[in-house]
């Protein structure tokens, strides 16, 4: 039997090709909102243009309600946005992570979570984040992310205990259990090693929910309030002149949905292809 290595080879390269070109582009909307506040050509406050002016060489975005630069504002709204979408998916990545390995090597707690999780599922985010913004009067952005925490925990904790199930019955966990090792440690150095690729697309999923539930929230004005620049609240703030200058919602619309894809796209890629069949050739 000969086994025909060129193309394998050739996929190997093509595939890490397309992971790194992908990485490349989710990481290029991120930079740009971190450092699109240094790269903005006016000020947040003050008006450049007639409010909804279209674009021109001193807007190239044109004006918003009150004729402030729709670029600068543009620039200078992500920043918040998307730190907050990190650090939510970051939190709720790792506390899922944690708590479903747990589970899994403890039924008891694994059926109380799995029931406080079917109970959490059933709230409509937009109660939660009204519920806890109404509970924390002040809190701002910071009563957002917290919402965004809680209603995405006990989801992404359903995921990593499914994906975990099966390999609480492998060998190696057995063999670690009749060694009489502990339960954190065998959720962590033998569960936690083999769901590498779980954990990180979960985490662009939970990173995609989190732009979600954040923007959401600011069009509702809960969290920022005007005069901040936030590309959620730029589409609240500029709708009724969507006819005069588009570009005034269109753009931020944009932004967040390029942010939230390309991120998801990135983390898929960085997974491995699980369907792909290596093939031999006799």
């Amino acid at each position: 039997m000969t086994t025909t290595l060129a193309p394998e080879a050739g996929r190997r390269s093509t595939g890490r090709t397309r992971t790194l070109a992908l990485t490349a582009v989710a990481v290029l909307p991120l930079l740009l909102t971190v450092a699109g506040p240094l790269l903005a050509p006016h000020s947040l406050s003050s008006p450049v243009t007639a409010p909804f002016a279209a674009p021109s060489a001193d807007a190239p975005l044109g004006g918003d309600q009150l004729g402030r630069d729709v670029l600068s504002r543009l620039l200078h709204g992500g920043t918040l946005l998307v730190s907050g979408a990190l650090l939510v998916a970051a939190v709720v990545t790792v506390a899922a992570t944690v708590i479903g390995c747990f589970a899994v090597l403890r039924p008891a707690l694994g059926r109380a979570v799995e029931r406080c999780a079917d109970v959490a599922i059933l709230l409509p985010p937009l109660l939660g984040i009204m519920l806890i913004a109404l509970a924390w009067p002040g809190g701002g952005r910071w009563a957002v992310i917290a919402a965004a925490i809680v209603l995405g925990t006990p989801y992404a904790v359903r995921v990593v205990a499914a994906a975990a199930a099966p390999l609480a019955s492998a060998g190696y966990v057995e063999a670690a259990i009749t060694r009489g090792e502990s339960t954190a440690y065998i959720a962590l150095c033998e569960l936690l090693p083999n769901l590498r690729f779980t954990v990180l697309t979960l985490f662009g999923l939970r990173f995609v929910d989190a732009v979600y539930v954040i923007s959401m929230a600011g069009f509702l004005q809960i969290g920022p309030q005007p005069p901040a620049s936030d590309w959620s609240l730029m589409v609240r703030e500029n709708a009724s002149g969507i006819l005069l200058n588009p570009w005034a919602v269109v753009a931020p619309s944009l932004a967040i949905a390029a942010v939230a894809i390309m991120v998801n796209l990135a983390t898929q890629a960085l997974a491995p292809d699980t369907t792909q069949k290596a093939v031999t050739r006799s």
